[in-house]
């Protein structure tokens, strides 16, 4: 066990938080440019191209964050003002996303609530479809949103199975399916299953380049190509077309050819940590939920040292973390997280608590 003797810094707020590898920045240096705007980029048209088919899709557009990716796709599918989306009501679209679907868009979100494996029931989802022939007081229900994994949830993944149930349902109710696919290749990865299964049943997926696979800027929606051209016209409208952006899809394409096999390894050690963390008799730990490269850790309820103080605490010895809730810290394990690390960290846990 590595003791806290010796202060390291061990950044856990987020698979965010990570640092471009020197391959990327290779990449970023040498990258062949031109305008995006004008279509003409080659370095982002090869990222679209290479995402497009990991996702099985038509088609690709790289966006400058995961936000603007869940938006326009949201807006494409409810391209009039007063539609409504089902979504989860622990959804990142729904909690993290600055209520843009309803602020910019005129789109009424009509929540579900998310089981502790994420999921939405389906019986549930169906329950509050709203068609067009129905009551004239109510929105009418153009889409379902999923997320996978499902942050708040512990980074659960949703399965093949359920994703194909609700796509069923999406189908049977003349609906559009969008997934927020932010930790897709997480999901992928821990499932056994390829993206283009996962997300099969989608007639849209954002998967985000800056979280699991680390690079440092970026998302990208796929669809098909007509879902594709309505989603330029929308990011040229929210200010999200750039122009030389093959310097960053450089690194993107870095992060997929290079990170992707990592995130196993991330998972391992999340499990490990869990599992240590879980042997910490004040700290609560749900070790089976631990699916991927979050973690959720329960502390006393102490009003006097809740999670924002235990947040501080561990932050005077190096590591930083991010409270979930009055008593609940959320930890997130990335590739620039080493063994040692783990080790570090546990042990300034086991100091703390």
């Amino acid at each position: 066990m590595v003791t806290p003797t010796t202060i390291r810094t061990v950044d856990l707020r987020s698979d965010t938080v990570t640092k471009p590898t020197e391959s990327m920045r290779s990449a970023m240096a040498n990258a062949e440019v031109d305008d995006d705007v004008l279509g003409n980029d080659p370095t982002a048209l090869r990222l679209e191209k290479e995402v497009a088919e990991i996702a099985g899709k038509e088609a690709a557009m790289f966006v400058p964050s995961g936000t603007m990716g869940n938006l326009i796709s949201v807006l494409v599918h409810c391209d009039e003002r007063g539609s409504e989306v089902i979504l989860g009501d622990d959804s990142h679209i729904h909690i993290y996303e600055n209520g843009g679907i309803s602020s910019l868009g005129g789109v009424h979100p009509r929540t579900v609530k998310n089981e502790e494996d994420g999921t939405m029931e389906i019986g549930a989802i169906e329950a509050v479809v709203r068609s067009p022939k129905g009551d004239l007081h109510h929105p009418v229900t153009k889409l379902i949103c999923l997320e996978n994994t499902q942050a708040n949830c512990g980074g659960r993944c949703l399965p093949v199975e359920y994703i194909d149930k609700v796509g069923e349902l999406a189908k049977k109710h003349g609906l559009k399916l969008h997934i927020d696919g932010a930790r897709i290749f997480n999901a992928s990865v821990a499932l056994g299953v390829p993206v283009k299964r996962i997300v099969h049943a989608a007639d849209s997926v954002s998967i985000c380049l800056s979280k699991g696979i680390g690079a440092p800027v970026g998302s990208v929606i796929v669809g098909s190509k007509e879902f594709i051209t309505k989603a330029r016209w929308l990011r040229k409208t929210l200010g999200g077309g750039m122009r030389q952006i093959g310097v960053l899809c450089a690194a993107a394409l870095v992060a997929l050819h290079e990170n992707v096999a990592k995130l196993e390894d991330d998972h391992k050690k999340a499990r490990f940590l869990a599992e240590g963390l879980s042997r910490i008799e004040r700290l609560r730990v749900n070790v089976a939920a631990v699916e991927t490269n979050i973690i959720y850790v329960d502390i006393p309820e102490d009003p006097k040292f809740g999670a924002e103080e235990a947040c501080k605490s561990l932050e005077d010895v190096g590591v930083l973390i991010i409270p979930q809730a009055t008593f609940r810290i959320r930890i997130v394990l990335h590739h620039q997280i080493s063994d040692v690390d783990v080790e570090y960290v546990l042990s300034c846990f086991e100091k703390t608590f």
